[in-house]
């Protein structure tokens, strides 16, 4: 934030975005309210309940932005009905929540700034989509699309709320790339299906420069495309990996053998989805690492 001293409050704080984002705001001074599940560690956290959509409005006051990040990992887990709810519950009741909350707020923040993610627009193929695409359609777009709808009372309540549709973070802590590293290093990295498919990634240093950025610009609202400017096909972001991490990339993992590992989540892997991040660049954020070898040698 431009002030100094800013008081902003994170949720999804312990995240491999939140956790960077933190460490980020914390280094330039500000102070951070951590909203934790378990019994709060310090005077810097407060606990709530993000799938009952409960949190303490109190605790929000005086804050000048709130960030929510909280969601339980879509790929942490193989997609059981009781999965999808959490994944459902935990973005979606706690977003209407912090809204609610937001909203009842006698002097609210000046920015709501929600988590959303690219696989609002699902399968593009090689139509290239920016924040102007309408949703797609299967559970990933439509869980989106009620998550951005449940800000709604903050939105109402006249603050600023900001989307940041996030596409596949590179990062070695955490998230897809987080699982590819080892693999690649150890010489067992290869395409996905047929490497056709276009992924939108984007370095973690660029994911948290944008929230950071859409924080600081009052002019900033709506959804935000964060994924870098170019998508690569799987294929491509594969040799990427060889060449950065000079192993050999052989192995391709068969789209059925996918299927069958990873069942109804292997469509968002073998899925399509060429991303940019149109409005992003129109307000003049600047990427540090655009490329994706820049971007795999800076995880």
């Amino acid at each position: 934030m431009e002030q100094k001293s800013a008081r902003i409050a994170v949720a999804g704080a312990s995240g491999l975005i939140g956790s960077a984002l933190v460490r980020s705001l914390t280094a330039d001074g500000h102070e951070v309210v951590r909203l934790v599940r378990r019994a709060p560690g310090g005077a810097d956290e407060v606990r709530w309940d993000p799938e009952g959509g409960q949190v303490d409005a109190a605790a929000l006051a005086g804050c000048d932005a709130v960030v929510n990040l909280a969601g339980a990992g879509v790929g942490d887990q193989r997609w059981t009905e009781a999965y999808k709810r959490r994944i459902h519950d935990s973005r979606v009741h706690a977003t209407a929540g912090l809204a609610r909350a937001i909203a009842s707020l006698d002097e609210p923040p000046r920015v709501f700034v929600n988590g959303s993610a690219m696989g609002i627009y699902g399968e593009t193929g090689e139509r290239v989509v920016d924040e102007s695409a309408p949703a797609g359609t299967g559970f990933l777009p439509e869980l989106c699309v009620e998550w951005e709808a449940a800000a709604s009372p903050a939105r109402e309540a006249g603050v600023r709320t900001v989307f940041t549709r996030t596409g596949l973070v590179v990062a070695r802590g955490g998230g897809a790339w987080g699982r590819l590293f080892p693999l690649f290093k150890a010489g067992l990295g290869g395409r996905m299906g047929d490497g056709r498919q276009y992924w939108s990634y984007i370095a973690l240093h660029d994911e948290v420069a944008a929230i950071r950025h859409l924080m600081d610009h009052d002019d900033l609202s709506g959804p935000f495309n964060l994924t870098a400017p170019e998508p690569l096909t799987n294929r491509e972001i594969t040799a990427a990996m060889g060449r950065v991490l000079h192993r050999p990339t052989l192995f391709a993992v068969p789209a059925p053998v996918l299927r069958t590992a990873l069942g109804e989540m292997a469509g968002d892997v073998l899925g399509s989805a060429r991303v940019v991040p149109k409005r992003l660049l129109e307000s003049g954020f600047t990427f540090a690492f655009p490329g994706i070898e820049d971007a795999i040698r800076a995880a």
